[in-house]
């Protein structure tokens, strides 16, 4: 048997304590930076297989190496822990409504098949390098008060999990980075888009005065019809941005007022701002912001304006599609490969490594409803974990054989944004802002201050 088919047939082998993995971690859903029961089991299953893991700490998830014995780049196979906040979905957890709609629970079963093949007496055999498994948290952008509170106690200083391992020195060395995603787009196969938005998070608070809102509200200063200007402003900017930079902005009210008698003194609110692009994703935050201040400005309120860079725009790289290509032929016919997937407006964690070094973030099928919705599941395993954990050993081999030829190319021919990993938190750390947007001077007027870029 040649290692392709060792590879292929150990991964089959491994079906079901994949299909196993799969419902477990799916009834057990948890919120990013807080997947404890799932990195436990993962460790369970990791160390049950040989490997010897480095956990990342005060975080869940951890990083484990494989080293074929021979020199060589460094290639990394991902997959996410966290799940979303859906507490209609029926499998939702009870307590925290968190659920499993958008197919981590998938990539982590699929990543074990992967793992427990490339441990297989030869196969690695043909290889050069080696192979780091990263389990990482919090890819679903969500909870941004909770995350802010959390980089306040120094717990974690970045959103995203990829981009906190990055910063703590977890992908060092790595030259290639890929995972796999489940969708309910590609029955029985694959797709590739050549990548997707990056964002902007906010927290914005709006600060009034209180007051009896039947008596005397003459007195008061109401912040929820400040956030209401401020978002109205918003909505009135949509038709100035550009349609090729994809702009996404979409806010929510996470707090309203407390009692419907009084004047709302405290109203916040959560978004980000999304684009395809560096320069359009700033140049459009910076109208939004100019937007909430002035929503502020018109009623005599104040507002706080905090933003963090959330996660960069995707760009999955030309020359791994390929080659990504030419794997999947090999587990899927070749009409269930879309090739040319249009672009997606949705953001990954995955864009922040796309400019560090060659990424790709192919999608498989497998599931079906509606992403990040109630009826979202997994309804085909035999897609979404062996032949999704199928391409990825066989995309290993294929990157790391003849020496390792097919990654060195890739690696000679990167196009990047940021030449280190300090130039890349450099550009995250400008963007950071915590301004008060609304400054009332003792002249009578008010300056807008809501840019720091």
């Amino acid at each position: 048997m040649d290692t392709k088919a060792l590879l292929l047939d150990t991964v089959a082998q491994h079906r079901t304590e994949m299909f196993k993995a799969e419902q477990h971690i799916f009834k057990n859903a948890e919120t990013g930076f807080r997947e404890w029961k799932t990195n436990a089991y993962m460790t369970e299953k990791f160390e049950a297989m040989g490997y010897t893991l480095t956990q990342a700490g005060n975080i869940p998830g951890f990083i484990a190496d494989l080293d074929t014995g021979r020199p060589g780049p460094k290639i990394c196979i991902m997959a996410e822990l966290d799940s979303l906040i859906v507490p209609d979905h029926p499998d939702a957890v009870s307590d925290t409504g968190a659920a499993h709609a958008c197919g981590h629970h998938a990539q982590c079963a699929a990543l074990l098949g992967v793992a427990a093949a490339l441990k297989a007496p030869g196969a690695l055999d043909e290889l050069s390098g080696s192979i780091r498994f990263a389990v990482v948290p919090a890819e679903e952008l969500i909870e941004i008060g909770y995350r802010e509170s959390l980089r306040r106690q120094g717990i974690i200083k970045y959103f995203g999990g990829k981009v906190e391992f990055l910063y703590r020195g977890l992908l060092d060395g790595v030259d290639i980075i890929y995972m796999v995603h489940t969708s309910a787009n590609h029955p029985g196969g694959f797709g590739i888009s050549p990548g997707n938005n990056g964002c902007i998070t906010k927290n914005i608070e709006y600060k009034g005065r209180a007051a009896h809102a039947g008596g005397s509200p003459h007195r008061g200063v109401n912040a929820l019809y400040a956030a209401q200007m401020g978002l109205a402003a918003i909505n009135a900017l949509r038709e100035t941005f550009k349609d090729s930079d994809h702009i996404r902005v979409h806010p929510i009210i996470t707090e309203g007022g407390q009692a419907v008698n009084a004047i709302p003194d405290r109203v916040k609110l959560e978004s980000y701002v999304r684009g395809s692009n560096l320069e359009a994703i700033v140049a459009e935050n910076r109208k939004v912001n100019r937007a909430l201040a002035a929503g502020a400005a018109a009623l005599g309120a104040e507002v706080v304006l905090s933003d963090r860079f959330g996660y960069m725009p995707l760009q999955n790289d030309a020359n791994l599609s390929k080659l990504a290509l030419e794997c999947m032929a090999q587990v899927v016919p070749e009409d269930k490969i879309s090739p040319n997937e249009p672009w997606s407006s949705g953001s990954t964690d995955m864009g922040d490594m796309s400019t560090l070094m060659p990424v790709l973030h192919p999608m498989v099928g497998g599931a079906c409803g509606v992403g990040h919705g109630n009826n979202y599941r997994i309804d085909d395993p035999e897609t979404a974990l062996v032949k999704c954990a199928q391409f990825q050993v066989l995309f290993a081999h294929k990157l790391l054989s003849d020496g390792a030829k097919a990654a060195r190319e890739v690696i000679a021919a990167k196009k990047v944004v940021f030449s280190s990993k300090e130039e890349y938190f450099a550009f995250v750390d400008k963007v950071a802002m915590d301004k008060e947007g609304a400054v009332y001077n003792s002249d009578g007027t008010i300056t807008l201050d809501y840019t720091n870029l």
